[in-house]
């Protein structure tokens, strides 16, 4: 367990926009910082980084909360593992409550494998740079392909030995589990039971979280034996898909965000020499097709993609069509094509940084444009293929979501492919009337609900209890944000004096109990905090561990809307603020919730009248209402005059 003094230390060394900064492109907007949310798909920034409070908030998911509930929310982390990462970021020494000495038996699953994918980067590395098979086949590879030492510690490229079981004893050895060593695809289980190495005489690429942790590895043959595959990759397990990483992104995210561009090669040489050449936005699909959920990570931190293609143009043909779905996350594509067979490792080591850098300058072409023009050489002077370029081409619009843009393309593609714009803008029209009423059926399917049985309606609660339980829970979070908001607050009103106002309420709600799991929790770890003699405040909530806790907390906090300072200069429509009456504010949501709660009293003794049929038990439950009813009437009373002073 982390000590408490090291998370306090972490927490004030932590800036939330500086971290948050790290995973998604922000842009300051009042006190308020704004970015696409990197949880859902969204093309309006909805999600919300307030420096002030060092929380955030994602309107589109609902989620919210420190840094530290950032990191979890996003990369699976633990509390612990969020506070690490943090510290080691901010340079902190981390101190513990008990011995951290890796015993693979007390952690988790999914940390198991990332300790042991750790554990293997390290072995390889160390079996590249250490041992006489690793230097004289590993390291003269990875020399002969151009690497620097410091890009080869950088990237922590590794050899696996040729053995059958080099990597797989040594790491049994060392008390990995076999489990955790077949799961994460560094060893093979025979037959028989037996383990042996995946990657034998490989050279290694490990493969990097968005936060720098080795998650899997790609290892490169270097026999000529064409029976032996030339790549063998990790298998997906539950710290790797495929699907949702980019190779050298953990490397290029902070160049990429300055440069507003991320450069798109295929495979991981393309990515390491490109870097080493000092020009850092490049990532790589490794291989394997774009996806829509590689393109939201590269969407997070800049709008504009330049692909550059090796020369092959069967293979660029083929990539056209799915590059669409770039278009479509509302992003910027920009293709360079290299010459005479060169791929971007070749052409950078070969002609060097501002070669590289000219090339790319004066041969990047927009996607469409260039798509346009690939296609109609292919169809030549045939008519009907003609045709179908033009409609191949206008699919590519439609799929772009910004209209403006779009017309402007439907200009220079009329120019090109020397048809009336007229005539595309009626195909595209009719392309995005096919999509909307294909979306609109998909959504009525997906919101469709049959009715309920009779049998179900049994399960159904009462409009009254539905709207009294709704009541209960909105009566309940008013009282906790007062208590965030002002309870270390003193209060100054006629008859009360020299106290703080989180006390006061704590005092006042004694003889109430909250009903909502979480509300109730929040009111136990408040009360218990005054009773220690701390009055705490909202960052002891937002830094909570209690995942629940923080959601509350954080939604409690922000808001999507604030006026703009000059809104009642532009308007003379005055809001009113409820800091200027604090007695009416607090005493009255008070009161509310005592009032609410005797409401629900009351039902529940009507229920029993009803039912009752011994008139002793009548006589008590009547006088336990009139008790009730006179109560109501003097909170209501009350209500009504301190809402009035």
């Amino acid at each position: 367990m982390i000590t408490k003094p090291t998370i306090d230390r972490i927490m004030e060394a932590t800036d939330i926009v500086e971290v948050i900064g790290e995973f998604v492109a922000l842009k300051k907007r009042g006190a308020n910082y704004v970015g696409l949310s990197p949880f859902v798909n969204e093309r309006t920034p909805s999600f919300t980084v307030s420096p002030a409070k060092g929380i955030f908030k994602d309107f589109s998911s609902g989620k919210g909360g420190s840094a530290v509930t950032f990191l979890m929310e996003l990369e699976k982390f633990t509390y612990p593992e969020a506070l690490k990462w943090l510290a080691k970021k901010y340079g902190i020494e981390v101190e513990e409550t008990v011995d951290t000495t890796e015993n693979l038996e007390e952690q988790n699953h999914r940390e198991s494998l990332m300790i042991v994918s750790g554990y293997a980067a390290k072995f390889f590395h160390e079996s590249l740079l250490d041992t006489d098979e690793g230097k004289s086949i590993g390291y003269s590879y990875f020399k002969e392909r151009g690497f620097s030492n410091d890009t080869i510690k950088k990237f922590e490229l590794g050899y696996s030995p040729d053995q059958w079981e080099a990597f797989t004893g040594e790491a049994i050895k060392q008390g990995y589990k076999e489990e955790f060593l077949v799961e994460s695809g560094l060893s093979v289980k025979r037959d028989n039971g037996t383990l042996y190495d995946r990657y034998r005489g490989r050279v290694m690429f490990p493969i990097h979280s968005f936060t720098g942790r080795v998650i899997a590895f790609g290892g490169r043959t270097l026999k000529t034996d064409k029976n032996v595959p030339k790549y063998v990759n990790s298998p997906e397990s539950e710290i790797y898909h495929k699907s949702s990483v980019l190779y050298g992104l953990y490397f290029a995210k902070r160049s990429i965000r300055e440069e507003d561009n991320c450069y798109l090669v295929e495979g991981y040489a393309d990515v390491i020499s490109v870097h080493q050449a000092g020009i850092e936005n490049v990532v790589a699909s490794s291989g394997t097709s774009l996806t829509s959920e590689q393109i939201r990570l590269i969407g997070r931190l800049t709008k504009n993609i330049t692909i550059l293609y090796d020369g092959d143009a069967a293979g660029i043909k083929a990539s056209l069509r799915g590059l669409d779905m770039i278009l479509e996350e509302g992003l910027n594509v920009k293709v360079v094509l290299f010459p005479d067979g060169h791929d971007p490792d070749s052409y950078v080591q070969k002609f060097g940084t501002n070669a590289f850098k000219t090339h790319i300058e004066q041969n990047k072409k927009d996607f469409i444009l260039y798509k346009t023009d690939i296609l109609l050489k292919e169809a030549g002077n045939d008519p009907i293929k003609k045709s179908e370029v033009i409609r191949e081409i206008v699919e590519s619009i439609a799929k772009i979501p910004d209209s403006i843009k779009a017309s402007v393309f439907i200009q220079e593609c009329s120019r090109i492919l020397k048809i009336e714009e007229r005539s595309l803008n009626t195909e595209l029209n009719k392309m995005r009337q096919a999509k909307a009423k294909k979306d609109h059926q998909h959504q009525q399917q997906q919101s469709y609900k049959p009715e309920p049985s009779p049998e179900d309606l049994l399960f159904f609660d009462e409009p009254e209890e539905k709207a009294a339980a709704k009541e209960s829970d909105t009566q309940e979070k008013e009282i906790i944000r007062l208590l965030l908001l002002y309870g270390n607050k003193m209060i100054d009103w006629d008859g009360i004096a020299n106290t703080y106002i989180g006390p006061f309420m704590i005092a006042e709600l004694s003889d109430v109990e909250f009903e909502q799991p979480v509300t109730k929790n929040f009111m136990e770890i408040y009360r218990q905090e005054i009773e220690n003699g701390v009055l705490p405040e909202e960052q002891h909530f937002i830094h909570h561990p209690d995942k629940g806790i923080v959601d509350l907390v954080v939604t409690l906090l922000t808001t999507k809307y604030v006026l703009s300072e000059n809104w009642y200069e532009m308007h003379k429509i005055l809001v009113s603020d409820e800091q200027a009456n604090m007695k009416a504010t607090i005493l009255g949501a008070i009161f509310h919730l005592k009032k609410q709660k005797v409401g629900k009293i009351l039902q529940k003794l009507r229920n029993e009248l009803q039912t009752s049929t011994s008139e002793a038990d009548q006589e008590i439950l009547l006088n336990q209402y009139m008790h009730m009813k006179k109560v109501e009437k003097t909170i209501s009373d009350y209500l009504g005059s301190v809402i009035i002073k």
